[in-house]
């Protein structure tokens, strides 16, 4: 077991293989033990966390040593029919294997056993290609209150101040626990870890691999996971939909449906906690450094179910992708790291002509909404379809040492970086709304579903995200989700047995719910929608929006994802109808959100309302007929309550239609203000 400060719950035993069959063999209830007081008075932080979760906080892992609800399941099931599907029982469950989901599966293995379900291989993802770094204050010149400063001014003041300040605060532990893990981070001559500087930041805080820091975050917590022997990936698997179900007239999340996209079966994964960490949805635009697998399917699974979600107007578009006309890699561009800017990169037009000490007193170090806008404006004004990005000027070694993989990728374009000025244009970057969370990762809504990373809306960004806090985001609430993940378990175990037999017992994946593999002109069919819907969302809702364009765009997306639910009713469950329909459910909220905010701010800009609403607030959207949540407090953005979920059987589905606009309440919150 590789030591990673796990939750701040006292270590446990470890199962031994003994106990482990003894609860196979099937005893009715769990002999469940009270932790020792002398542990449960060592974690007094922790359990005061885990209070607000579940009635109880004194989590003793053995609880999960022996799980004999995987037994009862099991007797409760129906013997399976040939080729029928299968049903696989974990303690806790992690939809996704970036930065938040490894950071997070490695502080809960210590207490159960851990399914990582992974829509690609474990290592494809955001985290993989995040170039610049993550942020931590580590310089003795530096100070978590700049920090604090830099998010809220960067996120236009819509941001949550108690999330940027637990961000902020907890962050640079949680960077020194990659450090720990073997992270291999640039160092100074003298040992000390190399702080560079990106857009926004008052001061060097960003701590980096060269210009690979997401690859090199990888690699560790990918070693560190595959010793722990608690943690099982599965690979090439689809997370489809939710499994959840009332307690107490409380939504629960027991599992998810999963699609294995090689074999093309379906399956259904049953867990005690269950963790969103797939990312967000770069995909639903033409041009966007995310890799393919960013289709927004947790924010479209945890909406069916009924989560509340915030602030998906605000898509940040990077100033500074790189122009590619032979686009090889589909709709995915190569990201030039903000670092690139950092280290002294200047902007220049068509023209050959400065244009930054025009648009902004921070000039190419403005945050990213000020210089995308600022491209865009000088590619239009021009007629051109790139501006340039020069960072020749800066010794040779100096450039090749920092940005090795930037220089490798443009030497394939002809372009040597030492020399030549890079043709760079804005893509879509980041999603900065998603699934409103609470200060522990806690899914508004649904008790027992936590999210952290892209996927998520803690409201650490608000209208803007500050260069190099995303990764920050995912490691400080997969830390923060871990303990009370680890007291809902024990929750789940004592109070949830019948929810849980019942959703073994009716698994069942026939009809609409079959799986099939897409081919044919069905196949062709969703790829020429998606097209549309990706040129749809780039006229509508790109980096300036125009209310008339938003509502035609929003009525055809509607429209497209009734046309959608009707083909994936009738064909069955395939893997590109899933993903479609999950973007088709983001665009949706990404226009709603957008239509409802009648003022520009951040990354939301319309010449229709061209001021900022000094009353701005965070959207919130929840399901028509969910508990409606109190306002959050001054300082509670991103806070809301959710709604009812589906049965045990799965939430809506791909091919069960809801319109966002018929089934969305848009409620506001009150802005954080600091």
């Amino acid at each position: 077991m590789v030591a990673v400060s796990a939750c701040r719950a006292p270590p446990a035993p470890r199962r031994t293989a003994a106990r482990c069959c003894a609860a196979r063999a099937g005893a009715a209830q769990l002999p469940l033990r009270r932790a020792p007081a002398a542990a449960a008075a060592a974690a007094p932080r922790r359990a005061s966390r885990a209070r607000a979760v579940a009635p109880r906080a004194d989590v003793n892992a053995d609880a999960f040593g022996a799980p004999a609800w995987r037994a009862a399941a099991a007797a409760a099931r129906p013997a399976p029919r040939a080729g029928g599907p299968a049903v696989r029982q974990f303690d806790f469950i992690v939809i996704g294997s970036g930065i938040a989901g490894l950071s997070y599966a490695l502080k809960v293995a210590p207490y159960g056993k851990v399914a990582v379900i992974t829509k690609d291989a474990a290592a494809e993802g955001c985290t993989r290609y995040a170039q610049g770094g993550v942020c931590a204050v580590l310089d003795p010149f530096d100070s978590v209150e700049k920090h604090v400063r830099d998010t809220i001014v960067a996120g236009a003041h819509l941001n949550d101040s108690k999330a940027v300040d637990v961000v902020c605060r907890e962050g640079p532990a949680r960077v020194l626990e990659l450090v720990q893990l073997g992270a291999d981070f640039t160092r100074n001559p003298d040992g000390t870890l190399h702080l560079t500087r990106e857009g926004g930041h008052s001061d060097r805080r960003i701590v980096h691999a060269a210009d690979l820091t997401g690859a090199e975050i990888e690699r560790a917590l990918l070693a560190a996971a595959r010793q722990t022997g608690q943690i099982t990936f599965f690979e090439h698997h689809l997370a489809v939909d939710l499994v959840t179900d009332d307690v107490a007239g409380t939504p629960h999340c027991f599992g998810v449906d999963v699609l294995d996209t090689r074999s093309h079966a379906m399956c259904r994964f049953l867990g005690l906690s269950t963790m969103l960490a797939c990312g967000g949805a770069g995909q639903v635009y033409p041009a966007t450094t995310n890799p393919h697998v960013a289709t927004g399917d947790g924010i479209a699974m945890a909406y069916r179910a009924g989560a509340a979600v915030s602030n998906m107007e605000f898509v940040q578009f990077h100033p500074t992708a790189l122009y590619s006309p032979n686009g090889r890699e589909g709709n995915r561009t190569f990201l030039i790291t903000e670092a690139v800017r950092g280290e002294g990169g200047m902007l220049f037009n068509a023209r050959g002509e400065r244009f930054m000490p025009s648009y902004d007193e921070r000039l190419e170090l403005a945050p990213r909404d000020v210089v995308a806008r600022a491209i865009q404006a000088e590619m239009l004004s021009h007629g051109s379809d790139h501006v340039w990005l020069d960072i020749s000027h800066k010794p040779r070694g100096e450039v090749l040492d920092h940005f090795p993989n930037i220089s490798a990728r443009c030497l394939e374009e002809g372009i040597d970086i030492t020399k030549d000025p890079i043709p760079v244009l804005p893509a879509q970057h980041y999603t900065c709304g998603g699934v409103a969370t609470g200060l522990r990762g806690e899914v508004a809504g649904v008790q027992g579903l936590y999210a952290a990373g892209e996927v998520a809306c803690s409201g650490l960004h608000g209208a803007n995200r500050l260069a190099s806090n995303s990764l920050l985001e995912g490691l400080v609430f997969a830390d923060r989700a871990a303990g009370p993940s680890v007291a809902h378990a024990e929750y789940a175990l004592r109070h949830c047995g019948r929810q849980l037999h019942y959703a073994a017992a009716t698994a069942s994946f026939s009809g609409a719910r079959a799986p099939r593999p897409l081919a044919g002109p069905v196949k062709e069919w969703a790829a020429a929608k998606r097209a549309e819907l990706r040129d749809t969302m780039w006229r509508a809702a790109g980096i300036v929006r125009r209310a008339g364009e938003l509502r035609a765009a929003l009525a055809g997306v509607e429209a497209l994802g009734a046309e959608v639910a009707g083909v994936a009713e009738g064909y069955g469950v395939a893997a590109g109808l899933v993903e479609l329909s999950n973007l088709v459910t983001c665009a949706e909220l990404i226009l709603s959100c957008a239509l409802q905010r009648r003022e520009s701010r951040g990354l939301h800009y319309t010449p229709d309302y061209p001021s900022t609403d000094p009353a701005g607030r965070p959207s919130l959207v929840a399901r028509r007929g969910a508990p409606a949540a109190p306002p959050a407090p001054a300082g509670g953005g991103a806070r809301g309550g959710g709604g009812g979920a589906g049965a045990a059987g799965g939430a809506a589905g791909p091919g069960k239609r809801a319109s966002v606009q018929r089934d969305l309440a848009v409620r506001s919150t009150p802005q954080d203000q600091e």
